[in-house]
């Protein structure tokens, strides 16, 4: 699959209408590959048709409005019963999209995991209800989903989803979404998992992540707070006994990273806007107890401030927690800004190509949804890599 992108950076109409035009063409070749594992050929053209109605239906991606737009009344109920009734596997589809934006885009130095709102105000639509949403430190009613990323220089789009159901772990689902689009999307070498989701670099998520033999880079919650998340117990133990704290028992992740700032330096990096931007950053070599001594093992503990004149800020805006312990904590840092990029295209093209959109009752359908969606996101994508990807 190559990607048949306008050749040369500009803004005027008449470019942009070749980039909606190549996205459509592109969107041909992609489902042309991932959708191969569809058993039938109709089922195969009704996808191509699903994913080209939502790149080309303005508005609301509903099965009327893109129906309206690609066909009528028969199309309505033709696409209708395709995403919400048919039985063709969705799991596949993703590892394929995955696959075709490797080789034409090159390896993602992460994958970035992130959760996604969606507001509803129905009570009738799968995973509706009134929860706390931990990125955004608020409460809504609506669906919690959870999106892993694909994050090349070039290209950043969904290539996995997960729906969180009512009575389910918010940290489980996040972990086992990510892993599982991880493990579908193979690959010569693990790369690491950037999990920009507030609290979840717990004890255990750390431990799936080395079982499955997944490097993973997780946020730590503040630890204060309604909103903490589940993170907020976390404490370590300063294994580095250089730096102030070790041996003086278990500690919060702010706490500790407070007390060595002053061994910290500035960090460059690269907003999602391409503007140049530093931070001031410092690393610590810590441990997580556990009452396992098998899976006790050093970690690298990150925190991050606002760079000042000359010196770090006085908020400290991130933390994180790894097991890549021989990275530079630069280029830690670096690594969780995928999610800033992530965040940036999410609303604009994830409103585009409509991954909000899914208002039906079955998981089944709303997982096919997402998925096309997805496809036709990478389309996008594709289709504007003579451009800055960050803009």
């Amino acid at each position: 699959m190559t990607a048949t992108a306008a050749t040369a950076p500009t803004t005027s109409a008449a470019a942009a209408d070749r980039r909606t035009s190549s996205a459509g063409e592109i969107a041909d070749e992609l489902c042309a590959v991932v959708c191969d594992s569809l058993r039938r050929r109709d089922q195969r053209e009704k996808a191509r048709r699903y994913v080209r109605g939502l790149l080309s239906t303005p508005g609301r991606k509903s099965f009327r409005n893109m129906a309206g737009d690609i066909g009528g009344t028969a199309s309505e109920q033709s696409l209708h019963h395709f995403v919400t009734g048919s039985t063709w596997a969705w799991q596949p589809v993703r590892a394929a999209l995955a696959g075709c934006l490797e080789a034409a885009a090159g390896p993602p130095p992460a994958w970035v995991a992130q959760p996604m709102a969606i507001p509803r105000s129905g009570a009738h639509s799968v995973g509706v209800e009134h929860r706390f949403d931990p990125h955004r430190e608020r409460m809504f009613r609506g669906q919690q989903a959870f999106g892993t990323w694909f994050t090349s220089a070039g290209v950043v789009t969904p290539v996995g989803w997960e729906l969180l159901l009512p009575g389910s772990s918010y940290e489980e689902s996040a972990v086992g979404a990510v892993l599982a689009t991880v493990r579908r999307a193979g690959g010569a070498a693990a790369r690491p998992v950037v999990l920009d989701i507030r609290g979840i670099g717990t004890r255990p998520t750390m431990n799936r992540f080395a079982e499955a033999g997944v490097p993973v880079v997780a946020r730590v919650a503040a630890g204060v707070g309604a909103g903490a998340g589940a993170g907020a117990g976390n404490r370590f133990l300063v294994r580095d006994a250089a730096v102030p704290g070790f041996g003086g028992g278990e500690r919060g992740p702010a706490e500790i990273l407070r007390s060595v700032k002053a061994l910290g330096a500035p960090v460059e990096w690269t907003d999602a806007g391409g503007a140049a931007r530093s931070s001031w950053a410092v690393g610590v070599r810590v441990m997580m107890p556990d009452p396992a001594v098998a899976r006790r093992r050093e970690l690298l503990l990150v925190g991050e401030w606002g760079a000042g004149a000359g010196g770090p800020a006085a908020e400290l805006v991130g933390m994180w927690v790894t097991d890549l312990v021989r990275t530079p904590v630069g280029a830690v840092v670096r690594l969780t800004k995928g999610g800033l990029r992530v965040e940036a295209v999410a609303g604009a093209s994830g409103r585009a190509v409509g991954l909000r959109d899914y208002s039906g009752r079955g998981l089944g359908g709303w997982h096919r949804h997402v998925t096309l969606a997805s496809v036709a996101h990478a389309a996008v994508a594709l289709a504007g890599l003579e451009r800055d990807p960050r803009a």
